[in-house]
């Protein structure tokens, strides 16, 4: 099974406090860059998938990890190679060239030439929030698609997918080649299961960390450089920023000595009865 993973790079949501916003843009300087929470669970997603899981270290198909970005999203390509994946692309790109729309249409090249029989990647990068370009990506190649993925099971010729919906699970059987996004609870021990994979073994709960002899050897792991213009050609931004500005500061609460005064502001002063 080859598979392709999406990954972005993003300021470290652990804080995500210290982001400051300007009149043109936010302002991440001094934080520090880590792969999309989604994106990693994605990559540890597509490990489980080309492994059996009690012989982890023989990798069974390929997975290829892709961003789009300046040359410093390099450093995040190879913390991936580190964890396990077999090769890199980076599509060179300035942050402030790039909108959803573009990074699909660059992915969409991408997955054309490469052929891989999954994407797969995180429902959403925690720094936008869009949660779009899956989606995008799979109606500009034409590929059945899940999203939110909790559980994946690989079949012959496919997928079998669970995702959670109101009231219970929707599964979801896919053909390959297809689009998969996925959710926190796809690195579950039980979420995700290859065919060599004996449904009795568990995973570790969470993603994995490369070892230090894996982080040297990642350093000679094959990274391609495209340029945008490469797999975007013609492509045009259509979502731009107009200016940026903190939430209004919220005015401190009161007390109310009783339930009749509660009653009262909520009506004349906060208008919400």
């Amino acid at each position: 099974m080859k598979i392709l993973v999406p990954l972005k790079r993003v300021a470290d949501p652990d804080n995500a406090n210290k982001v400051k916003p300007t009149a043109d843009k936010v302002d991440t300087s001094g934080l520090e860059w880590k792969i999309n929470p989604f994106d990693e669970y994605a990559l540890e997603s597509a490990l489980r998938l080309t492994e059996d899981g009690k012989a982890p270290k023989k990798r069974l198909g390929e997975v290829i990890v892709v961003t789009v970005g300046p040359k410093e999203t390099e450093t995040t390509l190879r913390s991936a190679l580190a964890t396990g994946a077999d090769r890199a692309i980076r599509v060179d790109a300035e942050d402030d060239a790039l909108d959803g729309r573009m990074v699909a249409k660059a992915l969409q090249s991408i997955v054309e030439a490469e052929k891989p029989d999954i994407v797969l990647m995180g429902k959403q990068a925690v720094d936008g929030d869009t949660n779009q370009v899956g989606q995008i990506l799979a109606e500009r190649l034409d590929y059945p698609m899940a999203t939110f993925a909790a559980t994946i099971q690989e079949e012959d010729g496919g997928v079998l997918v669970s995702r959670e919906v109101d009231g219970g699970v929707c599964w979801l059987r896919l053909k390959n080649p297809c689009v998969v996004t996925v959710d926190l609870r796809i690195v579950a021990p039980e979420s995700v299961y290859s065919l060599k994979t004996d449904k009795s073994f568990k995973h570790n709960d969470g993603v994995r960390f490369a070892a230090l002899p894996a982080i040297m050897k990642a350093k000679k792991k094959p990274l391609d450089v495209k340029t945008l213009g490469d797999v975007a050609a013609g492509t045009e931004l259509t979502a731009k920023y107009s200016k940026f500005e903190p939430p209004p500061q919220r005015a401190a609460g009161v007390k109310v000595a009783d339930v009749a005064e509660l009653v009262q502001k909520l009506a004349t002063e906060a208008k919400v009865i």
